[in-house]
Order: structure tokens, then sequence, then C-alpha cells
């Protein structure tokens, strides 16, 4: 299950939590494993197609299972948890529709491992080529929100690619299941005055992820404001 950790390397595990994402994931867990990273938790959030069964079918990937949709907060949780008792030295967070390019996990790991941060937040708004205006706007206006309630200014505060070091992995305790889940990690920070660094991330936005329904609207942005004003 655990690839071998050669040299005293850390042991790195890449968590993916996943809705219906069936169509896509294959592809997705390939073009990590190609990467080299073998250590793979797929958190299956009670997705109503085949995501969790055609995830087992790839080698080395560790996949469990909500019976139930409880949210992407609540499946990186458990994702998290289980890295842990895996032993994991690093944790790696993204999403499962493809927008993410495994090819950045590798400069984070060197920022934990080399430079000693405790947080890294990978952001789509260092490095904005072809992000929809209407993504910009959103995430312009959750940053701003974040740092009026939680007082720490980043300029991706919704995003999903991130990594962990020990430290921090034991420190974060986080009570939202959601979407307002990666913001209040930005809380946590803040609170245990983590040293943290954004670096630029590559999105790739396919035809496949923008012809999903969207996941963040007024309503549910409205919802994650006031659980984020209820938890502060």
């Amino acid at each position: 299950m655990t690839a071998a950790n050669p040299a005293n390397q850390p042991s790195v595990w890449i968590v993916i939590p996943a809705y219906n994402e069936a169509t896509i994931i294959q592809e997705v867990l390939h073009e990590i494993l190609a990467t080299g990273y073998t250590n793979i938790l797929l958190i299956d959030d009670g997705s109503t197609d085949d995501t969790a069964g055609k995830a087992r079918e790839i080698e080395n990937v560790v996949v469990l299972r909500h019976m139930i949709n409880r949210g992407k907060g609540a499946a990186a949780k458990t994702g998290i948890e289980a890295a842990k008792l895996l032993g994991a030295d690093i944790v790696v967070t993204l999403d499962a529709d493809g927008q993410h390019n495994p090819s950045d996990i590798a400069p984070m790991i060197d920022l934990i491992t080399h430079k000693n941060y405790d947080v890294v937040l990978g952001s789509r708004l260092q490095k904005c080529d072809g992000m929809p205006w209407y993504k910009i706007a959103h995430n312009r206006i959750g940053n701003f929100l974040v740092w009026m309630i939680y007082g720490l200014w980043v300029t991706d505060s919704q995003s999903g690619f991130r990594a962990y070091s020990e430290h921090a992995l034991h420190l974060i305790k986080t009570r939202t299941d959601r979407y307002e889940y990666d913001s209040e990690v930005i809380y946590e920070i803040a609170r245990h005055k983590l040293r943290y660094i954004e670096i630029p991330i590559e999105v790739r936005y396919t035809a496949y992820s923008m012809g999903k329904q969207h996941k963040m609207n007024l309503k549910t942005g409205i919802k994650m404001l006031a659980k984020m004003l209820l938890y502060d």
C-alpha cells in the first residue's frame, strides 16, 4: 500500500476529495502516478456514479468512501486523517476534476522540506491566464471576506491545491465540512502562526470541468459566509 521511502525521504501522501468524477478520475490518477507519487488517497464523497470503482482499478490508490455526500471539506479531512494514520510527513490535497497539474506538487514539497514552510498554498490568481473573469471576481471577493473575518490576506483563499507539513497537520483543526473548509484553513494558519507561502499553480479549464454544474453561486456563497462568521 505504501511506497518505499528511500534515503530518508519524507512520506508524501496525495489526498483527493472526489464527487461524481468517474468520467475523468482514472486520467487524473494516472497523471499523478506518472509524476512519481504512488501514495494516493481518494475519498469518494458519496458519489452517485462509479467514481470509487474506477479509482479502485488503479494500482497504488487507496480508496475510502463516504456513504452520503458530506462535502468537500469533510472528504479532505477524512483523507488527511487517514494519511496521518499511514505515517504521512507531508500531505498534498488537490481536486479530482483534472484542473490541477501534478507537476506543481514537487515545488510545494520542496518548500516544506528545504525551506521549512508549514503550509504551501497553490494560487490560481498569481497566474490566472485563461481563468474565466467571473471565477477571478468570485475569488477576489472571497479573499476580501477571508481577510475581513480572519485577518490574513491570501490571493486564493478557495484553492484546494495545498501542501501541509507534519507540524501543520498536527495543529490544524477545522469544523466545517463544505466549501468553507478551504477558508477555515486560512484561519487556522493565522491562529497557530504557521509559516506559509503562496505559489502560482497552473489551472486547466477543460470542456469537462467547465461543463460541470458550478460549485459556487450566490446561495452557497452566503451559506459559506454565515459559517465563517459562526466559527470565527
